[in-house]
This record gives structure tokens, sequence and C-alpha cells, in this order.
């Protein structure tokens, strides 16, 4: 696995947020501030036993501001803004690809870079989705939310069928289980979590075999 990021991937990501009008950028910089001060005091003292209003006092913001960027308590650990940029790499490769080809390739892409840039973080995030229930069920709805919508409107695109279609939604749904069960395995100390860029593709390459077993 690489241990720096490939050009291609840092560019793809500034050059992203750099479009961003500059009170988008703002808006952007305040949510990343509030993650960050409430990771780390989950860290110290326990999500469940750290209040929305120590994480804005942390801060320095109010509570309204950060129900403002977070719905609820569980959104500021589950939320990320890598769902955007899988949709645009998604969208880069070869229109001859397949369906699961052409997310497997993303997925080759993205998940080595995410790992090795964002790794604390992941870590973070994801012990503490292991150990809160919650956070669990959050988790499984930003999945519905997030990355199962976006692989429809982008697979409807690809095929040039509706989004609405139900083979692009089992497609989704499909995609959305193999991402689960990679966590899950991670979650119930099957993996260690560098191994999951490689369960991934592996999951996605038994997936586009019909799974031979």
């Amino acid at each position: 696995m690489s241990t720096s990021p490939p050009e291609h991937f840092v560019d793809r990501l500034e050059d992203r947020l750099q479009r961003l009008p500059l009170r988008e950028r703002k808006k952007l910089r305040t949510r990343r501030a509030i993650q960050d001060h409430a990771l780390r005091l989950f860290g110290e003292r326990g999500y469940d036993e750290t209040t929305v209003e120590q994480i804005a006092e942390a801060a320095e913001i109010s509570p309204s501001t950060f129900f403002r960027y977070f719905p609820t308590k569980e959104d500021v650990v589950v939320t990320d803004e890598y769902d955007p940029i899988m949709a645009e790499v998604i969208r880069a490769q070869p229109p001859e690809m397949s369906p699961i080809g052409a997310f497997r390739a993303t997925m080759r892409d993205l998940l080595p870079q995410m790992f090795a840039t964002d790794m604390d973080t992941v870590m973070t995030r994801m012990r503490l989705t292991a150990t809160v229930p919650a956070l669990r069920a959050r988790t499984f709805e930003s999945l519905r939310e997030g990355t199962h919508l976006i692989l429809k409107e982008v697979m409807a695109e690809r095929t040039g069928r509706p989004r609405d279609d139900l083979d692009i939604d089992a497609f989704a749904w499909a995609v959305v289980g193999v991402l689960m069960s990679a966590m899950y395995a991670w979650m119930d100390d099957r993996v260690r979590i560098e191994q999951m860029p490689d369960l991934i593709d592996h999951n996605l390459e038994q997936l586009e075999a019909g799974f031979p077993f």
C-alpha cells in the first residue's frame, strides 16, 4: 500500500475545494474544526459522556451553530467529504467498464490514499462506530443517504437508465452491502484496518464474478 497520495488524488481534492465559493470554503473549514474537536473530546471523555455543548465550547461556536453543520451528534462522526470525490472518480472511468468494474477501479484508486492520508481520523471514527450502537445505526443511514444515492445517480448516468430503475437500486444496495461486510469484518476483529482496501476489492471481485464458491 502506498504511504503517500499520488499527485492526481491530492489535486482532485484540492481542486474541488478551491472551486467552492469563499463562503463554502469557510463553512467546510468550520465543519472540519468541529469534527476535530468532537473526535478529540470523544477520545478523552467518551462518546456518551461528551455533550454537544462541550463540543461547541471547544470549537468556540454556539450549540445552535453546531446543529447547522450536523443535524445530530452522531453525524459529527459519520459525515465526511468522500462521497462527492468518489462520484467524480467513477464518472472518469472508461465508459466501456462494467458498473462494478468502474466502482472497483475507483475504490482501488481512492481507498489506499484515504487510509494513507487520513488514517488517524478513519481509525477514530471506526472505533467509535464499533463501540457505540447509535453510531452503527447512523452509519447505515449515512450509507443509504450518501453512498447509495450517489451510486444510483452515477450509475444511472453511465447506463442511461433512470435513477429509480430497480436494477440500478439493487446494484447500489449490493455495493453498500460489500462495504458493510468489510466494515463488520474489521469490527469483529477478522481483518486488520490496513487490510480493508484489499478486502473490499476482493469482495467486489466476487460480486462481479457472481460469487463462484
